[in-house]
């Protein structure tokens, strides 16, 4: 099946810089979409983007409202009305909850909870007033189930998740659809970071019973593509009849019905 509603779309995508966000701006551009691909300063200077081929990188800190309202303005003004939308803004911390700061927490929720609503928001009002859409957010399987030391992750997950698939509710009478991509473990930067030595990826498959996790039936860590692939299906006119559709793309880790 191929799929379709890309060409010359623009597609709006936050976190691009990272392992995920990179490959979804990949595979939209494939498809031939516009797109705006936005992250923070420093995650840009990891990668030193250029613009061109129908790409346009800006700068962009997802916790900042007026920042995320101006910089989805410039990208209209550059690729018109955004009709595509993903958000692969996050970040991690693996802090106990018995040791966490509120700092620490507030941080987490700002980015992963807070910074999806105030994207959504934006392309929401853009697209309910141009006619149509659709947004993907990029969860984790963390949203689902009770992990050791991801408390916080975990819980600014699932936050977003349900401000998603409401968002979606209110935004279905007006041909918007919003979807959330739950990832499980996937080998990007903010995975392997948390590995003391090169036999994590053997340790994440077969699974932790002392931290009470499962390990991974599929017997493989995802890949970008994997979960881009994913919310491209989501984001196509072959899911024209999804939303607040909540995927888990994650081997099966959690044994989720």
């Amino acid at each position: 099946m191929q799929l379709t509603g890309f060409e010359n779309r623009h597609a709006f995508v936050t976190g691009a810089a990272g392992g995920v966000g990179q490959s979804v701006v990949d595979a939209l551009r494939a498809a031939g979409a516009q797109v705006t691909a936005t992250d923070t300063a420093p995650a840009l200077a990891t990668i030193a983007p250029k613009d061109g081929a129908g790409t346009r990188w800006l700068e962009l800190d997802v916790t900042n409202a007026q920042g995320v309202s101006d910089c989805v303005t410039d990208a209209e003004s550059y690729f018109g009305p955004a009709k595509l939308g993903v958000h692969a803004a996050g970040i991690l911390n693996t802090e106990p909850l018995l040791e966490m700061s509120p700092e620490s927490w507030r941080s987490l929720f700002a980015v992963n909870a807070e910074g999806a609503f105030l994207v959504g928001r934006t392309l929401g009002q853009i697209m309910a007033n141009g006619g149509g859409g659709a947004i993907v957010m990029i969860g984790s399987n963390a949203a689902g189930v009770p992990r050791m030391n991801m408390g916080a992750y975990a819980a600014s997950k699932a936050a977003m998740a349900m401000m998603a698939r409401c968002l979606g509710l209110e935004l279905a009478s007006q041909n918007v659809r919003c979807n959330i991509v739950a990832p499980g473990s996937t080998l990007t930067p903010m995975l392997t970071g948390m590995w003391a030595d090169d036999t994590g990826s053997d340790r994440v498959i077969g699974g932790n019973p002392y931290q009470f996790r499962t390990g991974i039936p599929l017997g493989k860590l995802a890949q970008p593509q994997d979960i881009a692939e994913a919310a491209m299906y989501l984001l196509s006119d072959q899911a024209g009849h999804v939303t607040m559709a909540d995927l888990y793309v994650d081997g099966g880790a959690t044994l989720r019905a």
